[in-house]
This record gives structure tokens, C-alpha cells and sequence, in this order.
């Protein structure tokens, strides 16, 4: 039983499968030869920067939960758990990943190259996590990539910032054709390579910030535009990955999508063409000015999020008029409404915000948790690709409801905070949490977070227990 659902989820991949599907079937084949071993360095890259992460996420939500925050020492303990927490489970995880698709959507040339920027990434986040034991550096909570001021910090942040840049490269120079006429699989690879395209610009902006930005007595502002273009410029590359995934998804959970490959393809363009905007921005106003920010803000606040909407309406009614979902593809399905869900909060509270409390933390964790989502139901579907065992169905449909209703937990504790105007990038006696719905809404905040992390660690158990169980039997899929 459990060869024949292999056989049968494994086969979505094929060719064979995505004709007979017809032109709607979103899904990649797994290439057999040197790529197939990159691809997965590259998630088990990301699977160690969650692990990272989550043991730093542990510490952090205890720091800020009433009555526990003082058994830390909250300052430097809650800033430095909140710096390595957010670089590897949002940097590094999503690019790990991103290195993973960018992989299996890449032609055979250039090994070389890929093996080179998957092994300074590796050495990047192994130095980004090693920092805080070894480092001396003050935490700068600078937007979009928080820091250590250290230089053995900073040295693991350009090594991996490089096999990014090498990662992109590669992208760019062996790109496999969307071929003719449009299927579904050429689809999903024109929106790799639109991420790749984003990708690539987004290192052109932190480059293009890092020759501008004056030197600086204060470490904040520097980093904070430092990264500020980069970091706009990312989030385009990260929903486009989540659209990708979004419509992998649902063809394989029984989805019966209203998009044509065609429709696909123009929607993947309109995601990726405000970021052709970025150079524009740069070359008419300096990095230093209030109208460099404030165009980049703009951008991404209404270019980044044009495509969404149809993607998610065509998927809704997909799943609407789709099959009954088979059981081997229920966490697929459990990690897709999930996504979606979370994604939508976290871009509705968006328009709640206003100045600087702890629904700006509650916006980008919907948006961020809505595409770990979607890359944890896609690492789901692409473990037999590597040869290991399917995750357990019952456990792996219930890990996305864990976690997506912890972060929904959590993020509805930050939104009634800051309803109060409790402050971000705070903790303990420092949040000076005043009346007892203020206590409420961040002990709220404090369960969904443990609840959330619990849901986080068993998406690590279970793929591991799956790669273990595939390696043991060393059936050679």
C-alpha cells in the first residue's frame, strides 16, 4: 500500500503524469544526476537553520512571556535570541530553499558553481550561529536583517550574503527553458526564474546601499539602511516562491485549477515587475534620503501583492471543485489552507498599523509563517523525490495546524497589545505592561508562540523521521 502511494505521488512529478493532467498540472520533475545531490544539501541547509532557530525560539518567547521574562537576563538575552532567531529561520531558512527550487529548476552546466555557493552558505550560517558564543557584539535590531555588531558575526553574514550572490549567479547563467507549448511545469519554472530575477536584484541593492551608505557612530542607522532595499527587494522573492508552492500544492492535492499555464505566467510577471522599479529608486534618490525609503515602501506595499489575490481566488476554487484528497496528500492540503490563511492575517493586519507597537512583529509573522507554510508542505511532497520514505500522514496533516494555530495565537496576542500600545523589540519590566487586558493579549501571544514552536519542531521530527526511514531501507528511489 504504502509502495503504490509512492509510486502514485511520485509519479505527479513526471512528465507522464503532468500530460495526462492536462495544461492546469502545476508540478517539477526531479533531475537524477549531481543536481539532485545539491538540492538537497541545500534542505538540509534549511532543515539545520530551523533546529538553530528553534532552539533560540524557545528562549525568546519565554523572555517575553509575564512572569517568566525575569528568570533571564532580558536585555542582552531576549535582543541576541531575537537577532540568530530571525536570520536563520527567515534568511537562512528561505534561502536555503530557495536554493533547493533554484536547483531543481537548473540546467546541468555550471556544477561547480552550485557546489560552491551551497558550501559557503553553509560555512555563512554555521559562523551566523556560532557568533553569539564566540562574539562581543551588541544586538542592532535593524529591519529585515537584525545583526550582532562583531565582526565574527558580520564575517559569517558576508560568507553566506556571497553564496547567495553565487547561488543567483548560477541561476541566471543555467536556467532550464519554459518550453513550448506552456504546460504547468514550464509555468512554475518561469516563476523560479522570475525569483531568481528578484534574487539577483536584491544583491544588486545591497551592494549598490553598502557603497552608499556613509560611515556612521551609530550602529542602528547604518544597518538599517544598509538593508533596507535589499530587504523590500526579498519579500518579492519570497512570494514568488510562495505562489510557486501554492500552485504545486494544490495540483497535488487534488486541485482542479481554473489558471491557465498561460494566465500563470502573466500573473509571475506582474508579481516580479515592480522590482525592475528598484534601480530607478536608486538612481534618483540617495540611499540616505527619506524618499528612498519611502518609494521602497510604497513598491512593496502595492506592487508585491497585485498577483496574490488571483493566485489565491483560482486555488480557493480549485480545492472548491477539486476530488475528494487522498490521504497520503492530506498534509499537502493541511499546509496550503494554512498558508493561505495565515498570509491573508498577516496582510489585513497590515493595514491596522500605526506607529511602532507590536502589530508590526504580528503583520510580518502572518506574511513570513504564511510562506514557511507553504515551503514545509512542498518539503512534504519532494522527500520521495529524494529517495526517502513518505512523512506520516496523520502526523504530518496535524503538524500544519499546530503551528498555523499557534502563530494564529500569537499573532492575535501582538494585534490586541498593540491595540494597547505595547511596544515591539521589548520584553519583560521593559514593556511596562500596565492593565491586565495588556497582560492578556502578550500571555496570549507567549502560548500561541510555544504551541506554534511545538508545531515547528514536529515538522523537524517528522522529516527527519522520513529521511531516516528512506535511508535505512536503502531502496535506491
Amino acid at each position: 500500500m504504502k509502495r503504490e502511494a509512492l509510486l502514485t505521488w511520485t509519479g505527479a512529478f513526471g512528465a507522464r503524469a503532468a500530460g495526462a493532467a492536462g495544461g492546469g498540472h502545476y508540478a517539477l520533475a526531479m533531475p537524477q544526476d549531481a543536481r539532485r545531490a545539491v538540492a538537497l544539501g541545500w534542505l538540509v541547509l534549511g532543515l539545520a537553520a530551523l533546529v538553530g532557530s528553534g532552539v533560540f525560539s524557545i528562549l525568546l518567547v519565554l523572555a517575553r512571556t509575564p512572569g517568566l521574562g525575569g528568570l533571564f537576563p532580558v536585555a542582552d538575552f531576549f535582543h541576541v535570541a531575537l537577532v540568530v532567531h530571525v536570520d536563520l529561520s527567515v534568511l537562512v531558512w528561505f534561502i536555503a530553499f530557495a536554493g533547493m527550487l533554484w536547483t531543481i529548476n537548473s540546467s546541468a552546466r555550471l556544477a561547480g558553481l552550485a557546489w560552491a555557493a551551497l558550501i559557503m552558505a553553509i560555512a555563512g550560517a554555521a559562523i551566523i550561529a556560532a557568533a553569539p558564543f564566540f562574539g562581543r557584539g551588541a544586538p542592532v535590531m535593524s529591519n529585515y536583517v537584525p545583526v550582532l555588531d562583531d565582526a565574527l558575526f558580520l564575517a559569517g553574514l558576508v560568507v553566506f550574503g556571497c553564496g547567495f550572490l553565487l547561488l543567483t549567479l548560477r541561476g541566471m547563467l543555467a536556467p532550464l527553458p519554459i518550453g513550448l507549448p506552456l504546460d504547468g511545469a514550464g509555468a512554475l519554472r518561469f516563476g523560479l526564474n522570475a525569483a531568481v530575477v528578484s534574487g539577483a536584484i536584491a544583491c544588486m541593492a545591497l551592494v549598490w546601499s553598502w557603497i552608499e551608505t556613509p560611515a556612521m557612530p551609530v550602529a542602528k542607522p547604518y544597518y538599517e539602511m544598509l538593508f533596507w532595499g535589499s530587504g523590500h527587494v526579498l519579500q518579492f522573492t519570497w512570494t514568488l516562491l510562495m505562489l510557486v508552492a501554492w500552485l504545486w500544492l494544490a495540483s497535488l492535492s487534488g486541485a482542479r485549477l481554473p489558471l491557465s499555464p498561460r494566465v500563470a505566467v502573466l500573473l509571475f510577471a506582474v508579481a516580479l515587475a515592480s522590482v525592475f522599479v528598484v534601480p530607478l529608486i536608486y538612481l534618483t534618490w540617495p540611499v540616505a534620503s527619506s524618499e528612498h525609503n519611502r518609494m521602497l515602501t510604497w513598491l512593496m506595499r502595492f506592487g508585491g501583492g497585485i498577483a496574490i489575490l488571483p493566485v489565491a481566488l483560482a486555488v480557493v476554487v480549485g480545492l472548491a471543485r477539486g476530488a475528494p484528497v487522498a490521504t497520503d496528500a492530506r498534509p499537502l492540503r493541511a499546509a496550503l489552507v494554512a498558508s493561505m490563511a495565515l498570509f491573508s492575517l498577516g496582510g489585513a493586519i497590515g493595514f491596522l498599523i500605526q506607529g511602532s507597537d507590536v502589530r508590526i512583529p504580528a503583520h510580518y509573522h502572518g506574511a513570513i509563517v504564511g510562506v514557511t507554510l507553504a515551503l514545509m508542505g512542498l518539503a512534504y511532497a519532494l522527500l520521495p523525490q529524494f529517495g526517502y520514505a513518505l512523512p506520516r500522514p496523520r502526523l504530518a496533516t496535524w503538524q500544519p495546524v499546530l503551528y498555523g494555530g499557534g502563530q494564529l495565537l500569537h499573532i492575535v496576542g501582538l494585534v490586541w497589545s498593540g491595540g494597547y500600545g505595547v511596544q515591539r523589540k521589548v520584553a519583560g519590566a521593559s514593556q511596562v505592561l500596565k492593565s491586565t487586558s495588556e497582560i492578556f493579549g502578550m500571555g496570549l501571544m507567549g502560548a500561541g508562540g510555544l504551541i506554534a514552536i511545538i508545531g515547528g519542531l514536529l515538522f523537524l521530527v517528522i522529516m527527519f523521521q522520513a529521511m531516516r526511514a528512506g535511508t535505512a531501507r536503502g531502496t535506491g528511489r
